[in-house]
């Protein structure tokens, strides 16, 4: 077979595996408190 098959043949190979993997990945969220807005209170206070 030629190099080019080869090839094909392996990057094919590898890509079906890697879509069969079934691990999971953690997800995780990360919480920020939530700032109150500034509030207004007139001119040159």
């Amino acid at each position: 077979m030629s190099k080019s098959i080869k090839f094909l043949a392996m990057v094919a190979f590898v890509g079906a595996v890697a879509a069969c993997d079934n691990s999971q990945e953690e997800e995780f969220v990360v919480v920020e408190p939530i700032s109150t807005e500034p509030v207004y209170t007139g001119k040159l206070k």
